[in-house]
């Protein structure tokens, strides 16, 4: 199944498409200082610290370049999920999630391009173009059919879920069969390596909200928007333009990613959180089949 990855993603961010509304783009226009803010930090904070990871961990060059190509994809949308569970402010997170998927067509290729080119060759226009095909044009899709054919798309929402929960489990298990050897020599290195990279963004995304002066719930929102990757952009990105063993820790992500998680959002919702602003949790619908990472 190795050679459909791509075309599973495809199918994952179509379904994205298909659940996206006006209001997830409100927010960037009404109230854009915490989104950019938040956007900045996860294009600045995971980049940098992968590449801080893969020095101080001596990756090997597939290795290296699939850390921080992990750092430089978007938010994954499984965080919507989070930042409700976690009373964080959901209408940020989601405004979050679609403006750094809208910009990592440009921002993912030129990030690479600087930290990475000295492991492995980075074409920026090729991942360029793959990032389009992937996702902005099935995003695209999804959104134009919700427009035309609002009650078809609301009788399929119930499968939207399931469709892409298998997607995600198929190139999960593509990418591990083909990299079985390799996990059994390095997987517990790898393993520390995207664990403490995931750490890093949840802390430092939280501590650069604390330092702009934002409320709780945006601090939590941020906290888990730049901790939680797309990884699996990433996986079809190193599958597609550096080799299957860089798609490694984007794979270790994905199941990292969801441990994590869950286990920050469980800690947040027992503590109580002021909706200091009219766009906080309770005020924006959680969609649930938004899923994989």
């Amino acid at each position: 199944m190795g050679s459909y990855i791509t075309i599973l993603l495809g199918v994952v961010m179509f379904g994205m498409g298909l659940t996206l509304k006006p209001i997830d783009f409100k927010l960037v226009v009404r109230k854009p200082i915490p989104v950019i803010i938040g956007v900045a930090a996860q294009f600045l904070i995971m980049p940098l610290g992968a590449l801080l990871l893969a020095y101080v961990f001596n990756l090997p060059n597939e290795l290296a370049a699939g850390l921080v190509l992990l750092g430089s994809v978007p938010g994954g949308t499984a965080s919507n999920v989070m930042v409700y569970l976690a009373k964080g402010n959901l209408a940020l997170s989601v405004a979050m999630t679609s403006l750094s998927t809208m910009l990592s067509p440009i921002l993912t290729p030129l990030i690479l391009l600087g930290l990475a080119g000295q492991w492995l060759p980075v074409n920026p226009v090729a991942m360029f173009l793959s990032i389009v095909q992937v996702i902005i044009v099935p995003i695209t899709l999804g959104i134009i059919i919700k427009r035309f054919f609002p009650s078809t798309v609301e009788k399929s929402a119930t499968a939207i879920p399931l469709i892409s929960v298998v997607a995600i489990i198929i190139i999960v298990s593509a990418v591990v069969s083909a990299n079985v050897e390799s996990i059994a020599t390095s997987g517990l290195l790898v393993f520390s390596a995207v664990m403490l990279h995931n750490l890093f963004g949840l802390f430092l995304g939280y501590m650069a909200a604390l330092l702009m002066r934002l409320d709780e719930s945006k601090r939590r929102a941020i906290s888990i928007e730049v901790g939680m990757q797309n990884s699996g952009l990433g996986v079809a990105l190193a599958t597609a333009h550096f080799g299957p063993l860089a798609a490694l820790p984007n794979v270790i992500a994905a199941v990292w990613h969801n441990i994590s998680g869950p286990i920050l959002a469980t800690f947040w919702s027992k503590k109580p959180v002021g909706l200091e602003e009219d766009d906080a949790t309770t005020h924006v619908e959680p969609r649930f089949q938004k899923t994989g990472n």
